[in-house]
């Protein structure tokens, strides 16, 4: 990875833009980060990590600082890293969430966080991806490391430049395994324990089904008697597969003596069966003797039956021919007897419709008297002829009371209509002086409702100015407390500083002393070569190196909370006198009056506002009132003109309605009364008439009827009308008389054929006893049915015996081979796992970052020995981890002065910044080496140079300037003064006398 571009804006101390090229660095391949401590050089790689991956490692744990403290609300806060990977060339920009002011209604705004990825495509910048959560995955492939990897190969920041030589065997193989992409070999290992993990179940599935098989099969052995002769003296072989085997050829044996059982069991099935065969058809011939002498004999009691009713049925066929003969004579007699009926029940109707005539016009004088039915017709008609002219009258009689309704209804309404009329005319009058009080009121309303947005502004006013107000007050309080941290701080500071100048020069004094303790008499001095030591100064204050080093600790960390107090209190005064400006000069208590104040008169206006609208809507409600009444007055002038007319017409209808009623009436109550009576004579003149025609037509029928009867029983052999009537059948006695008549003769034929036939088989008379046939095919059916489950048992045994066996030596054979390669995929998975003789617990994917570890560390030493002038010399260790934990990936350090190695953490703090600049320059190497590894072209280093000694320094700056060969570029941050003398590419970061800072190249 190479960074190649770098823009800030309103992040960290940087307000507005600045643009780092590092691109400008490529030919030096070594440039300085460099300004006042505070001013901002570590907010630089704060800028590249939070554009890379949204996050700064300064803050984790604590508050996320990002937007700058000198920012408005206003302005922007962004972050632009442009860079290169073997993927192509990228470009991030990122903005963190913060307040911003609102477009609308005044205050702030959340504004979200925001994020956009965009590849450089043919000189035109693409966009890939906007989400957060997309440039998040975008990255991860295209970086291929994560924010803590990222933190050890290339952006070596403050407290993190000695991660990867101190990190523990997980946490370095975590880094490897991204730089190296080895994760196929966990993959490799997985896929390895699952086809082991499926072999061995399978092997054990099918031992089992071994097992199972030759427990069923000798289960159904010892159930079913199988055993040889010599089967309890067997005995079982110690070993599994050898059991297996013997028990095996066991049940070969007895599935030999199974075959041989079933066979036996067979023949015994077929002389059983044939012996049933023979009872049976003896048994079956002596049932059909027995039946045939009892068809015999009921044959002959039947025959005897229908003997005895031969008379009966003779009486039968003699009622049946003198039924036939009547039936011929059914017609003639039924007619004159119709005939005869008919005539008698018409001469009782003429006789009482005559007497109801009479009834009826016993009071007029001028009715016929009954006699002549065409008389009767006549007058009916001459009367139906008069009434006609009444028939409407009637009808009009009906209407009288509908017509005086109509009359009092046209009245109602008429009256009804002129009463409204007068109250709507009465309100339409009153309306125009509501109309002009209402809109007076509206344009009241309207001018106080005028004030709303101005008061909505002073609102907005009151409330920010009373929020400064409090913010200041709060401010206030704070500041005096933080003025005594940073009063403390300095204190603390100062007492550092003068304990370490006072180590130092006590170190310095008593050098000579620590010097002459190394002596040994005879030996060459370390300083003068001399064998002699006649004079060695004495070491009465000792100091060691140790002390000095941690009192140089103390004193920078003294000077860091110096710093972070001081910047503390900058921000808080930046804050008090931002929150002054916006109370403009109100205390918390004036603010709050003036806010409650204007709030009150925005609620007035706003009810102002909406009692506006509401009484612009009653006002055209009343406007369009008036049009309402003027319309509905008009109409009641037309409704009462129109019930008048209505009125007039309705007594003239009522009029002339009573006058035609009266005329129709006569001389009876109603017109209706009158046309009843009339109705009634001539109904009962038409019902007399009709009476006498049908009274003569009836005798004449029946005269000409008792003729034709007369006739027909002389011609028959019938005396009289009784006898022949006596012989009449009805069709379903003669059917009855017919069938009977059949059956006996049809019954009597049947009988004597079958006792012909019995007869010639010469039958004895007495009954065959079936009892000792019967008993002879019971036994012969319970020993064929014994024999034949015995045989399907057998066989059913034999089979199962056979199917078990097979399948167990089938799976037998298929299990010898499948153990066989089980071996050696469980060899093969423990050997990628790091298990069995693995005593080092180190899986492949360890093995090759192991190998891969020991390349790095040699790569460091090429380093670290030039800057420790041979003293030290890192060493890959495969010691066994503890606790479990996969070995092979430890870094020890060997100390050329004691000829030991000891643990990485035992290194002070400069000999530990020099251990951990050559491994991270060796882990850049080796890693760029790699093809289709990760390219380390870009390097940071923000620590550790201050606390290395003058000749230290000089041979950490040849070990930087030696990167320049590989073409990498290396940005050093840093305030050394001697740093700044050798590296001649600077960056400087200044702050300037307002407070934000700036970078100048």
């Amino acid at each position: 990875m190479q960074l190649h571009r770098l823009e800030i804006e309103g992040f960290g101390p940087f307000l507005r833009r600045q643009t780092i090229d590092f691109d400008a660095f490529a030919d030096d391949g070594l440039f300085l980060i460099g300004g006042r401590t505070g001013a901002g050089k570590s907010s630089i790689l704060d800028a590249v990590c939070f554009g890379l991956y949204g996050n700064v490692p300064r803050y984790e744990g604590g508050e996320k600082r990002l937007r700058s403290d000198h920012c408005e609300p206003a302005d922007p806060t962004e972050v632009v890293v442009e860079f290169s990977t073997v993927a192509g060339r990228f470009r991030v920009t990122r903005s963190p969430e913060y307040q911003r002011p609102a477009k609308r209604g005044g205050g702030l705004t959340k504004q979200a966080s925001a994020v956009a990825l965009d590849e450089l495509v043919g000189g035109n910048w693409i966009g890939r991806a906007a989400r957060e959560v997309d440039v998040a995955h975008e990255l991860d492939e295209i970086l291929q490391l994560n924010l803590q990897q990222f933190l050890q190969v290339i952006l070596l920041a403050q407290g993190r430049f000695a991660r990867f030589l101190l990190a523990d065997s997980r946490e370095r193989q975590s880094l490897l395994r991204r730089l190296f992409g080895t994760g196929r070999f966990e993959d490799y290992q997985a896929r390895l324990d699952e086809r082991r993990r499926a072999s061995e179940q399978a092997l054990g599935a099918g031992r089992a089904t071994v097992v199972a098989r030759v427990e069923q099969a000798e289960q159904l052995v010892a159930e079913n008697d199988l055993h040889g002769a010599s089967a309890g003296a067997e005995t079982v072989p110690v070993d599994a597969d050898a059991s297996v085997d013997a028990r095996l050829d066991a049940l070969h044996r007895a599935g030999a003596r199974a075959d041989y059982r079933s066979e036996q069991r067979r023949q015994e099935r077929d002389l059983a069966e044939a012996a049933h065969r023979t009872a049976t058809t003896a048994l079956a011939a002596a049932r059909e003797e027995r039946q045939a002498q009892t068809e015999r004999d009921r044959a002959r009691a039947a025959l005897a039956a229908l003997d005895a009713e031969a008379p009966r049925i003779a009486a039968d066929r003699r009622t049946l021919d003198d039924a036939r003969a009547a039936e011929a004579l059914r017609h003639v007699l039924s007619t004159a007897e119709r005939a005869a009926a008919a005539a008698t029940a018409a001469t009782a109707v003429a006789a009482e419709a005559g007497a109801a005539w009479r009834g009826i016009v016993a009071d007029d004088g001028q009715a016929p008297d009954g006699s002549s039915a065409e008389a009767l017709r006549t007058w009916a008609s001459d009367l139906t002829r008069a009434s006609g002219a009444w028939q409407q009258a009637a009808a009009t009689e009906g209407q009288l009371a509908g017509h005086e309704a109509a009359v009092k209804t046209a009245l109602s309404e008429q009256a009804a209509a002129a009463a409204d009329r007068a109250i709507h005319e009465s309100e339409r009058a009153a309306l125009p002086a509501a109309i002009e009080t209402l809109a007076a009121e509206r344009d009241d309303l309207r001018r106080r409702a005028d004030r709303t947005a101005d008061l909505e502004t002073a609102v907005a006013s009151a409330a920010a100015r009373l929020e400064g107000a409090r913010d200041a007050a709060a401010r206030t309080q704070e500041r005096t407390a933080v003025e005594r941290t940073v009063a403390d701080r300095e204190q603390e500071a100062a007492a550092a500083f003068a304990h370490a100048a006072d180590l130092r020069r006590r170190r310095d004094a008593g050098m000579a002393g620590e010097l002459a303790e190394a002596l040994v008499p005879g030996e060459a001095c370390s300083v003068c070569g001399s064998t002699e030591h006649p004079a060695p100064a004495a070491h009465a204050d000792p100091v060691s190196a140790d002390d000095v080093a941690e009192a140089t600790d103390a004193r920078e960390r003294a000077t860091e909370l110096v710093r972070a107090a001081t910047k503390a209190l900058a921000a808080l005064d930046a804050d008090l006198a931002a929150a002054t400006v916006r109370a403009d000069g109100r205390t918390v208590e004036t603010a709050d009056a003036e806010l409650v104040a204007a709030r009150a008169e925005q609620d007035a206006a706003s009810a102002a506002q909406t009692a506006a609208a509401e009484a612009e809507q009653r006002l055209a409600e009343l406007r369009g009132k008036g049009d309402r009444l003027d319309a509905t007055i008009a109409g009641l002038s037309a409704r009462h003109a129109e019930a008048s007319e209505r009125l007039v017409l309705a007594r003239q209808v009522l009029a002339t309605a009573q006058e035609s009623v009266a005329q129709a009436r006569g001389g009876f109550d109603s017109v209706a009364a009158r046309l009843d009576d009339t109705a009634v004579r001539i109904s009962a003149a038409q019902a007399l008439a009709t009476a006498l025609d049908e009274r003569e037509a009836r005798a004449e029928s029946a005269a000409a009827a008792l003729v034709e009867q007369q006739e027909a029983l002389t011609a028959s052999h019938f005396d009289d009308v009784t006898a022949a009537g006596a012989a009449l059948r009805s069709p379903a006695d003669r059917a009855a008389l017919e069938e009977r008549i059949a059956v006996h003769a049809a019954e009597r034929t049947k009988e004597r054929a079958i006792l012909l036939d019995l007869e010639l088989r010469t039958l004895p008379d007495e009954p065959i006893d079936l009892t000792p046939h019967e008993s002879t095919e019971s036994t012969a059916r319970t020993a064929w049915t014994a024999a034949v489950d015995a045989a399907s048992r057998a066989d059913a045994i034999a089979a199962q015996l056979r199917a078990l066996l097979e399948t167990a030596v089938a799976e037998h054979s298929r299990g010898a081979a499948a153990a066989a390669d089980h071996e050696v995929l469980q060899q093969l998975a423990d050997a990628v796992a790091g298990r069995g003789a693995n005593t080092y617990r180190m899986n492949l994917e360890t093995f090759v970052l192991a190998a891969e570890l020991e390349e790095i560390v040699a790569a460091a030493n090429l380093r670290l020995a030039d800057m420790s002038s041979g003293r030290y010399q890192l060493q890959h260790s495969d010691a066994r981890a503890a606790r479990g934990a996969a070995s092979g990936l430890g870094i020890v350090v060997f100390d050329a002065f004691t000829g030991q190695t000891r643990p990485a953490q035992s290194l002070s703090g400069g000999e530990t910044f020099l251990g951990s600049l050559a491994l991270a320059l060796g882990l850049a190497e080796v890693v760029t080496a790699r093809a289709g590894g990760i390219q380390l072209d870009t390097l940071f280093i923000d620590e550790g140079f201050g606390s290395l000694d003058g000749e230290t320094l000089d041979v950490a700056m040849r070990t930087l300037d030696e990167l320049r060969a590989g073409g990498r570029t290396v940005g050093v941050i840093s305030h050394v003064e001697a740093m700044q003398e050798q590296i001649p590419a600077q960056i400087t970061v200044r702050a300037t006398p307002d407070g934000p800072s700036v970078i100048e190249s």
